[in-house]
């Protein structure tokens, strides 16, 4: 009478069995979606996804160079991808996974952007922030977030580098002037970000922004795992 991810309503009674609860089922019967608040049963980030929305078009608009923010402003204008970017979790489970983890994840990689680069000198701040905003974008069609945190078709088949890239390049798309050898930094990044082969990662970080980026990454995801592990 019901499928995976369907939402079940449970009539029983809780007793202790040798020293454990243990539910006995009397009824149980599907729910149909309009009886369901489905924000009931997924966490989210405690900040407001507006508002983080906000901080983000602030941060793309702050990007010094013109090619980069006219691609970036490109990219987030499409509502569809505002929509995804807004409720995406960052992972399955491993970090930020609850609904806005994403963004919050982009966020804050670009609040460590600023504040590394200002101790080491020939880091293209702009390029590594392009490269935080579009490093996981492709998890808003990798995963889905409606009924359950799993993967979708496109999730498993391609991955969400593949997925990243292309958007990045219907976005390109039209931006005909958009410099050829600035995409390929962009591209790179992408594609490296995971930083070892065991983990992944087509390609190794081969420039300072590349490397840059992995280690932040995996900075932030690691932390803020560690971070829920001691919450819960």
């Amino acid at each position: 009478t019901f499928a995976r991810d369907d939402f079940v309503k449970v009539k029983g009674a809780v007793q202790l069995y040798q020293n454990r609860p243990q539910l006995t089922v009397h009824k149980l019967k599907r729910l149909e979606d309009r009886e369901v608040d489905l924000a009931d049963f997924f966490s989210r980030s405690a900040r407001d996804p507006e508002e983080m929305w906000r901080d983000l078009q602030e941060v793309v608009a702050a990007v010094g160079k013109p090619p980069l923010r006219a691609l970036l402003e490109r990219i987030l204008a499409d509502p569809e991808i505002g929509a995804r970017l807004k409720l995406a979790p960052a992972a399955k489970s491993l970090h930020h996974a609850y609904l806005g983890g994403l963004l919050e994840h982009i966020l804050s990689l670009c609040r460590l952007t600023k504040l590394v680069v200002q101790n080491y000198s020939g880091i293209d701040q702009d390029l590594v922030i392009a490269g935080v905003i579009l490093h996981d974008l492709g998890k808003i069609y990798e995963l889905s977030y409606t009924r359950s945190f799993t993967y979708t078709t496109e999730g498993q088949l391609l991955g969400h580098m593949i997925l990243e890239l292309e958007i990045i390049h219907k976005a390109l798309g039209g931006l005909p002037e958009f410099p050829r050898p600035l995409q390929t930094l962009l591209e790179h990044l992408i594609i490296s970000h995971h930083g070892r082969y065991e983990f992944g990662s087509p390609k190794l970080p081969m420039f300072p922004e590349a490397l840059l980026l992995h280690y932040l990454d995996d900075l932030d995801s690691k932390l803020q795992n560690m971070d829920s592990i001691l919450k819960r």
